[in-house]
């Protein structure tokens, strides 16, 4: 079946025909220049929805309204804040929820019910909801307005993440856009990211659910950078079918085109926030192959990307080539020395499990720039997997030591 799927120049999450979105600063986090902390996604017509969220066994008020908002698997609107995670803030903490999702809707006029709330931020602090409700009048909603929102749902991020593609398909013409948030407290099975997902095609709810698991999967739940996962994670998706395209369902023609495509904005948007981790010069990118499994190939990738030896070896251009080994003997999977190939760029530094005589300045040369790809193969089967994660530097220590003060 034909089909093309191209990146959007400047695309963002309103890209997709009927999506509408500003922000405002409101005071919810510290005032620094061009700052934004309050912000709206907004589609002109219902949309099919539906999100993953933390498996964190403490869960965020805006996660809990959140999921019983989505059980009727629909929204119009998301409304979000950084600064501040509303998080451990016990019966309160859902009260306000509650009322940030009222105050959206009637400044958009929406039922309550139909929108959604995403926080980020210090945990354990109360939302500055005289501040809160003061910004949410001045929120203007536009067609440009993505940009602003993907600057106002930012913490420790240097800049902002967003992405759009393209999708022609037979005589179907459809557009996903994407934005997001994240650059600590990042580990596999979500993290602190907010990742919110537009489409103008239409889907049906018994496809969005499994696609957006998949993508989820090849994507953020690939992705580490510290260990830590907070209590706010949402990858939320809606699509609102003003392309007009006959409804994608499991099994259709449209059903592998959208996945690549989907799978496309989640990675995109999951190695931007691998490279912007907090206090990262570098972007580790982990291959496994010939794994036995996926899901040994994806644990193998991900604890080596997640090992802090790892980590700062790469930070430090040092070329010890032992760390990513050991990390993949104690991830778990099934291991045969005598079988490990190991790259680091095109440069092989062990064979069949032994250890090669390399040129080390090459190396070091590779590990230097601001990309570090590795690959490892386990000879013992066909499961290849791919993980993201990032230097570890003095600089993190420093931004969390501080995080408060």
């Amino acid at each position: 079946m034909e089909a093309k799927i191209e990146f959007i120049n400047s695309g963002g999450v309103t890209s997709p025909q009927g999506f509408h979105a500003g922000a405002t600063y409101a005071g919810i986090k510290k005032k620094a220049k061009d700052s934004l902390d309050l912000g709206i996604l907004f589609s002109e017509v219902p949309c099919v929805a539906t999100a993953l969220f933390t498996t964190n066994r403490i869960k965020a008020a805006p996660v809990i309204l959140s999921q019983q908002r989505l059980q009727a698997g629909r929204a119009r609107a998301v409304v979000i804040n950084s600064g501040c995670a509303n998080s451990c803030t016990g019966e309160q903490g859902l009260a306000d929820a509650i009322e940030m999702a009222g105050l959206a809707a009637q400044g958009i006029g929406l039922s309550p019910e139909d929108v959604l709330v995403a926080s980020t931020g210090v945990i354990g602090q109360r939302l500055p909801m005289e501040q809160l409700r003061a910004g949410m009048s001045q929120l203007a909603l536009s067609k440009d307005g993505g940009h602003e929102l993907a600057r106002a749902i930012i913490t420790t991020d240097t800049l902002p993440k967003e992405v759009a593609v393209a999708v022609r398909v037979q005589d179907s013409e459809f557009i996903i856009g994407g934005v997001a948030k994240g650059a600590g407290m990042i580990h596999p099975d979500l993290a602190t990211l907010l990742c919110f997902l537009t489409t103008d095609a239409a889907v049906d709810q018994d496809f969005i659910k499994p696609a957006l698991r998949k993508a989820v999967d090849v994507s953020f739940n690939m992705v580490s950078i510290d260990g830590d996962t907070s209590p706010n994670d949402m990858v939320l998706i809606m699509a609102n079918g003003l392309a007009g395209n006959k409804p994608v369902s499991p099994g259709s023609e449209q059903a592998d085109v959208f996945q690549q495509a989907l799978d496309r904005v989640c990675i995109y948007l999951a190695k931007s926030i691998a490279r912007d981790g907090e206090g990262a010069s570098k972007l580790i990118e982990v291959t496994v192959s010939g794994a036995y499994s996926m899901a040994e190939a994806r644990l193998a990738a991900r604890t080596i990307v997640s090992s802090p030896l790892v980590k700062t070896a790469v930070h430090g251009s040092d070329p010890n080539w032992g760390r990513i080994i050991a990390a993949v003997g104690r991830s778990g999977v099934e291991v045969v020395e005598s079988r490990i190939d190991l790259y680091i760029g095109d440069i092989c530094v062990v064979k069949s499990g032994n250890p090669l005589t390399f040129n080390k300045q090459g190396v070091i040369d590779i590990m230097v720039g601001s990309e570090v790809p590795v690959s490892l193969q386990l000879n013992l089967g066909n499961a290849t997997a791919t993980a993201w994660g990032c230097d570890l530097s003095e600089e993190y220590v420093t931004i969390n030591s501080q995080y408060t003060t």
